[in-house]
C-alpha cells in the first residue's frame, strides 16, 4: 500500500486523504467486489459488496474553527498548505476520530497559532453543495498565549473588522462566518 495513505480513519469504500477522495474496490470485511447500486430511489448510487452486502458512505469531513476576538480584532491565519496556500483562514481543522468538536477547535487554535482558548458559544455550522467538509465555528476565548505562525501557517495576524482581507479569504465558510460574526456583535440576528 502506497505510505500516503497510512492512517485512513475510515474502512469504507471512498476514504479521504487530506481533501481528496481515495476510492476502494474490494470489502474491507469479506474482500468481495464493491459495486456501485441505487438503494432508494431518491438517493444517490452507493458502493455495495457484492458478496456480503456491505454498503459503503461517503461521510463529511468534520471541521472545528475557532472566530478569536481579542479587544475587538479576530485571528485569521495565512494557509502554507493547498488548497489555497497564501489566503486567510479562521484557526481549525479536522475533528480526529473520538474527539468533541469543542476540544478540536481549541486544540486546533493551539496547533495553529499558539493561543490557548476556550470555545464558548456556536457560531454556525457552515456546508455546500458539492464540498466533503462541514465546517463548524465556535465563538471562543482568548485565555493565554502569543500569537504565532504554526507549521501549517505562513502567518498569524489579528484583524480589526476593517482590517480583513475579504478578496484574500481562503474558504466561502471564512468569509461566511466572519460575516455571521460581525452580524450577531451588531445585535442581528442571522
Amino acid at each position: 500500500m502506497d505510505t500516503r495513505y497510512k492512517g485512513l480513519a475510515y474502512w469504507r469504500n471512498v476514504y479521504t486523504v487530506g481533501c481528496h477522495e481515495v476510492s476502494v474496490n474490494f470489502c474491507p470485511q469479506c474482500g468481495g467486489n464493491m459495486l456501485l447500486k441505487k438503494l432508494k430511489i431518491n438517493e444517490p448510487e452507493r458502493s455495495v459488496c457484492s458478496v456480503c452486502g456491505v454498503v459503503a458512505y461517503k461521510d463529511p469531513k468534520v471541521v472545528a474553527c475557532s472566530m478569536i476576538d481579542r479587544d475587538e480584532r479576530v485571528v485569521l491565519l495565512k494557509r502554507d498548505l493547498e488548497p489555497q496556500r497564501s489566503r486567510w483562514v479562521l484557526p481549525g481543522g479536522y475533528v480526529d476520530r473520538g474527539e468533541t468538536v469543542k476540544d478540536a477547535a481549541a486544540r486546533e487554535a493551539k496547533e495553529e497559532c499558539g493561543l490557548v482558548v476556550e470555545p464558548q458559544r456556536l457560531l454556525g455550522v457552515y456546508s455546500y453543495p458539492g464540498n466533503i467538509h462541514v465546517v463548524i465555528v465556535y465563538v471562543s476565548t482568548y485565555i493565554a498565549g502569543d500569537l504565532s505562525a504554526g507549521d501549517e501557517t505562513q502567518e498569524a495576524a489579528w484583524f480589526s473588522e476593517e482590517e480583513i482581507p475579504w478578496d484574500g479569504l481562503a474558504f466561502n465558510s471564512t468569509s461566511d462566518a466572519l460575516r455571521d460574526y460581525y452580524k450577531s456583535k451588531k445585535g442581528y440576528q442571522k
